[in-house]
Parts: C-alpha cells; structure tokens; sequence
C-alpha cells in the first residue's frame, strides 16, 4: 500500500474515532459517578466516584487525561480552584490539594466523618467543607486554622457560599443554617431532610430535599418558592453560570431543569432510570451528569437530549455461566471493582484473574499504594478467606479496597472455590 494512502487512511480512523468518543459518554469509572465539576470555560470536567478515584476530563473529546487515586472510600465531592488546583474529599474525611504531580500537593483539611461537599469561596482563598460528622468547615488554603461550624443534629449533607462571603449549610435535620462572620446560624426548618445546597449569584439559595422538594429561600432565609421535582428525592443541584436555572438530579433517574425567576420546571431530562449523583453545567446551554451506570453523559439542553446515545451497549454478563453459584453470588458485590478473565483488565480493583499463587500488590499497570507494595502476602485460597474472614483494614494495612467482610464461614468458602474457578 503507497505511504500516502496509509497516512490518509490512518488520519481518517483517528478523525472518526475523536468523533465517536466525543459523542460518547466518558468511561471510566469502576463505580457510580458521585461527583462532578466543570472549568469556566468548559474544557475540562472533574468526577469522584464511589470506585475512590477521581478522573480529570477533555470535556469535549471525552477523553481521561489524569486519574487520581488518594482516598479510602467514596470520592464524594470535587472542585476546581481558581488557580487551577483540584480539589478531592471522600469518604475517608480527607480533603486532597492536587497539582501537577501523580500524588496529592497536601491534605487540605481533615474531618472525623466522611466529606459530603465541598465549596470554593469567592476570590478562591477559602473552601468549605460538610462532613458526616455534624460539622461544616471553612479553611483557609495559606494553611491558617479552619473555622469550624457546628450545630446540625446529625450529617452535614451539603455546603455553599454566598456571594457576600457567608457559608451556607444542609442537614440530615431538615434544616438549612446561614452563618454570619461570627454569632449564631439563621436556621431555617424545613419538613425533610435536605441532601444539597447551593448558592446563586444574587444571593438566594436552592436547597434539595428529600422529598423530592426544592425549596428557594431569600439571603435571609425567608421562602420564596417551593416546588416539586421528584418525586423521588433530589440529591444534587447546581447553578448555571448566570444563575438563571438550576438543575436538579434525583435518584429515580431524571433531572428536572428549573426556570429560577419563574420557579417552574422547564425541562426534564431523562436518563436510563438509574440514580443521577451528579452534575455540572458546561456554559448555559449544556449539562453535564453522573450516575449509577457509572459514566459522565453531557445534554443539549435546548433539545432536551443526550449528546451521544443513551442506552449503552450492556456487556456481557462475566457470571452467567455461574448460575446458581453461591460463590459467584457473593462475589457479585465485588464485581463494580474486579474483572476475572485475562482481557478484562483493571478496574477500581486489579484484576483477579491469575489470582492464586500471585504476590500481593503484582498486577502490571495497577496503581497500587506505597503501604499496600510493602506488604509480604501471597494470594491464596487461605489468605484470601482470611481477608474477607477480618477485613481488609486488618489483613493488608494500607489498603484503598472498601471495609467488607462475610461473617459466614461457608461463604467464604463458596467465594475461595468459585474464584478458584473463574480466575485460572
């Protein structure tokens, strides 16, 4: 074949497949998406998932262009900073600085439950964090004493700033707290438990409920509006970039667009029917979600679609031909992490394929933490009983695999003879 024509051959395949994967949902993750940031001029977009990593996105040719892994858990909250830093908290309590390098620039801030949100002040010198742990934080990023705001009864589920400078907070107590420089909170009770919070660029702020509610409160606190989107219940919001609509995205699936002046849903989305977590704006006339199909989709909001198909081709199922297994049963709750066969590849988890016989921590490719390598385990029907008999905190110290364990001891070994099975 002539060199020119090869070149132009090889050229075409590259432009279809920059196409194709531009229209396409970006995969990547090994869990539900639960987290999503976009940059001010959309270019890039940042998930966590439950799988514990975070991955760094070209929005508009889906591709990955970093995946970060630092947290033990759920990454359950991202941002960008206005200097380009990302910003990572999960289930472990931490809040991780990213930079340039494969490993976090610093811990940012630590709480004693897991992070449920975050948010960048104006200006970009401060964030604001809500935990598990009943608490709300503001933290200075020049590394000065973080000011920390109690008084939920119970999780802290969301975090924004108003444009003045004032936190704002959502609670498992159905309430939303509006904290002045210092004194007491204006708290605001609401009849359900809300999940989200966020801030317009005026002033007034949005507030998720449970209930499949949103309620729109004054700078004050006062209500202006309440209206249905569920009706099941709402678990993620954001603003576009004017502030003119907000997104609302529920765990039936849909996500209902808000006309905010007017208080009225304009336009429902509709997903494939697993929960929406998350979701961010790109611009005024795109949105961006996360779900529990474990892909970032974007929308084209003036049609009211998908960029790309929505039904994705479902892969073949790795355990059909284990049915009636009770091994191949009790490793379902594993299989978001870990594939079995020799082409499945890596996940959240290494893959187990080859599993007996094999050191810890020798997967090539993996991205194994400096604690986990250091380990002197050898795979075995015994140690990975042991593993799933303890948990893996216990066994293997260092760990990012999720605390699980099977109290019953003939489970454990259903699991060791089906991996024995599926992974040779």
């Amino acid at each position: 074949m002539p060199v020119p024509f090869r070149l132009a051959l090889s050229a075409l395949a590259c432009l279809l497949a920059v196409t194709a994967r531009a229209e396409a949902p970006m995969r990547g993750h090994g869990g539900p998406v639960r987290a999503l940031a976009v940059t001010a001029d959309g270019s890039r977009a940042l998930s966590g998932s439950f799988d514990a990593s975070a991955i760094l996105w070209s929005v508009e040719d889906g591709a990955a262009l970093r995946v970060m892994r630092a947290h033990d858990g759920a990454v359950n909250a991202v941002a960008f900073l206005p200097d380009g830093g990302l910003l990572t908290a999960g289930e472990d309590g931490r809040i991780a600085l990213w930079r340039d390098s494969p490993e976090p620039e610093r811990i940012v801030a630590t709480h004693a439950g897991p992070v449920s949100g975050l948010a960048v002040a104006p200006g970009g010198r401060r964030i604001a964090s809500s935990s598990w742990d009943g608490t709300a934080r503001i933290t200075p990023l020049d590394g000065g004493p973080a000011l920390v705001r109690e008084g939920h009864q119970g999780n802290v589920n969301g975090v924004a700033f108003l444009p003045d400078g004032r936190l704002v907070t959502a609670g498992y107590d159905a309430t939303v707290r509006i904290w002045p420089e210092s004194g007491p909170a204006v708290t605001v009770q609401l009849e359900t438990p809300v999940n989200a919070v966020a801030a317009a660029p005026d002033g007034e702020i949005a507030a998720a409920g449970a209930d499949g509610t949103l309620h729109l409160l004054r700078p004050d606190g006062s209500l202006r509006a309440r209206l249905e989107v569920g009706p099941r219940p709402v678990v993620a919001l954001a603003l576009s970039p004017d502030g003119r609509r907000i997104a609302a995205a529920t765990v039936g699936g849909a996500v209902a667009v808000v006309d905010r002046a007017q208080a009225r849903v304009v336009l429902t989305l509709v997903g494939p029917g697993l929960p929406v977590w998350s979701l961010a704006f790109r611009g005024a006339g795109e949105l961006v979600t996360g779900g529990g199909d474990r892909l970032v989709r974007r929308w084209d909001l003036a049609a009211g679609e998908p960029i790309g198909p929505l039904a994705m081709t479902r892969p073949a199922d790795a355990l059909a031909g284990f049915a009636g297994d009770r091994g191949a049963a009790v490793f379902r709750a594993c299989e978001a992490c870990h594939t079995l066969t020799p082409d499945g590849g890596n996940r959240a988890g290494p893959t187990l394929h080859g599993i007996f016989g094999r050191r810890i921590a020798a997967v090539p490719d993996y991205p194994y933490s400096p604690a986990f390598r250091r380990l002197d385990i050898v795979w075995t029907p015994e140690t990975v009983a042991r593993l799933f008999e303890i948990g893996p905190a216990r066994l293997t110290p260092g760990t990012k695999m999720p605390e699980q364990t099977i109290g019953a001891a003939e489970d454990r070994a259903a699991l060791v003879r089906f991996l024995e099975r599926a992974t040779r």
